[in-house]
């Protein structure tokens, strides 16, 4: 395999804690991270559907963008086709960089920290051209700021909360896709509440220096232990979400990942995001391929690049992400097949160790989600 090894790789502020907590640390878009801990995936991913998991994310791209003159989340709109504009103070929206064909450059969170200021948070195997994109295209008429210098830590779980309220009770008061500053641990720190799992959770970014004193105070609580790449995987794939790279891609459009729901109303209506015609035109008319998800019978998973066929055997697509499913408790998978074969319950076939496997088009996502909604 090319690339860095874990060794030559780059380390988050937390490398040495995993190391200590016995992490097998692997490359992953060009850090070292714990694809797992001594426990093993699967109790990992159990622990964070019954209590609560710590997930280093410190890998992923922070930054804040402001505007010479206005709004900066106007500027932003220029990319994607979420209604950023749209945001009150303290709340964050899920959306995607678009490129002038349609297809997905990242997909991203945007929090409105204040009238003149937006927080960001990329993909890390993306930052750079991320934010090199932004950079470029907003010129002189935006600033963004990288925080390179802080960490991110998430909190993912049904317990969660708990913890939370124990450590921060302000976080605890963040709504759903909601963001404020917070004191924990007698840091200062911007805690979001979201999460990559299907569960309750919270992302806490803080200093670079005191992110390991921090990870050291959330694992001393009872509920939380530490989850690395390999369940995460399992967690986001179980919810059904799409995984950069993999799932969506540069070659992606929103309609056929199933992400219209990115596209805010007034976008629609204004046409004004990139490559806004063709895209309209797929929401109106449907998209040649969906992404899907899918059951595989037995219980050996489906792998990424796995062709699926129709009963006749024609290749109608391929798996983008694949896996067993511990609360699932089977084989899953998503991929794209053409739009014809993508209705819930249609009968398909995937190739597994070169063996055609019985599959069906399942609902997303395969694990009910529990986001917090309030009370």
């Amino acid at each position: 395999m090319s690339g860095p090894s874990s060794e030559t790789a780059r380390h988050t502020p937390l490398y040495d804690l995993h190391r200590e907590l016995g992490g097998r640390l692997v490359p992953f878009a060009g850090y070292a991270m714990p694809v797992q801990y001594p426990s093993g995936i699967i109790a990992e991913h159990t622990h964070c559907r019954t209590a609560a998991g710590l997930f280093d994310v410190s890998h992923m791209g922070q930054g804040t963008l402001t505007a010479a003159k206005g709004d900066p989340a106007a500027l932003l709109e220029r990319l994607v086709p979420g209604d950023i504009v749209g945001l009150a103070p303290g709340r964050m929206r899920y959306t995607l960089l678009l490129n002038s064909n349609g297809g997905i450059e990242d997909d991203l969170m945007a929090t409105r920290l204040a009238a003149d200021r937006l927080y960001l948070v990329v993909n890390a195997a993306t930052k750079d051209a991320d934010f090199a994109l932004i950079a470029r295209v907003l010129g002189a008429e935006a600033k963004l700021e990288r925080h390179d210098d802080k960490a991110l830590l998430a909190l993912q779980g049904p317990a969660a909360a708990t913890v939370m309220g124990r450590l921060s009770p302000d976080a605890t008061k963040l709504p759903f896709l909601g963001g404020g500053f917070c004191k924990l641990g007698g840091q200062d720190v911007f805690i979001t509440r979201s999460g990559y799992t299907g569960e309750d959770g919270f992302e806490v970014s803080v200093k670079n220096a005191a992110a390991e004193a921090l990870a050291r105070l959330m694992l001393a609580q009872p509920e939380v232990k530490p989850i690395g790449l390999g369940a995460r995987d399992s967690l986001r794939l179980e919810a059904g979400l799409c995984l950069y790279g993999h799932d969506i891609d540069t070659a992606t459009t929103p309609i056929e990942a199933g992400l219209a729901w990115t596209i805010g109303k007034r976008r629609r209506e204004a046409a004004d995001f990139p490559a806004a015609a063709k895209i309209l035109g797929e929401l109106k008319t449907g998209a040649k391929r969906k992404r899907v998800g899918l059951k595989v019978d037995g219980r050996a998973p489906a792998r990424e690049g796995a062709k699926i066929t129709d009963a006749s055997g024609k290749e109608i697509g391929k798996i983008t992400s694949g896996g067993f499913g511990p609360s699932f408790g089977g084989p899953i998978a998503l991929g794209y097949v053409a739009a014809e074969s993508a209705a819930p319950g249609t009968s398909l076939f995937v190739s597994v160790r070169d063996k055609p496997v019985a599959t069906v088009v399942a609902p997303l996502p395969f694990v009910p989600t529990r986001y917090y909604r309030g009370t």
